[in-house]
C-alpha cells in the first residue's frame, strides 16, 4: 500500500488548485437575430447557423407552448374536482389537526 512520500505544503495546494477556477462563458452574438449564442451552434431563438437556417423553430415554439400550457391547466383541475371551499380555508388545512384536539397516547406492547 502506497503511503505519502512528503508533506503537500500549502503553496503547493493553492498553486495545484489554481486551475480549478470557473471561466467564464464564451458567447458570441447570432448574425440573424442578435442573440447571445454559444459558438459553433445553431441559435435557438431563430434556428440560423452562419446565416442559414437550419433548425426549424415552429416545433420548439410548439413544445413549448404546449408544456406551459400543460402546467397551468392540470393543478387547477385536479385540486378542486368536486368540491368548493370556505373563504380562508385550503388543502393545507386539511392535513393539519385541529388545535385543540387531545393526543392519544398509544398502550405499550405486551412482552411475551
Amino acid at each position: 500500500m502506497g503511503l505519502p512520500g512528503h508533506r503537500r505544503t500549502s503553496s503547493h495546494k493553492r498553486r495545484r488548485a489554481s486551475h480549478f477556477a470557473l471561466k467564464p462563458i464564451a458567447l458570441s452574438v447570432c448574425t440573424e437575430c442578435k442573440a447571445p449564442i454559444a459558438p459553433h451552434s445553431a441559435c435557438k431563438n431563430c434556428g440560423a447557423y452562419k446565416g442559414k437556417k437550419v433548425l426549424s423553430t415552429k416545433r420548439i415554439a410548439a413544445k413549448l407552448v404546449k408544456k406551459a400550457s400543460a402546467k397551468k391547466a392540470a393543478p387547477m383541475a385536479d385540486d378542486h374536482a368536486g368540491h368548493n371551499h370556505a373563504p380562508g380555508e385550503g388543502h393545507d388545512d386539511e392535513k393539519k389537526p385541529a388545535p385543540n384536539a387531545k393526543k392519544v397516547a398509544k398502550a405499550p406492547k405486551a412482552a411475551k
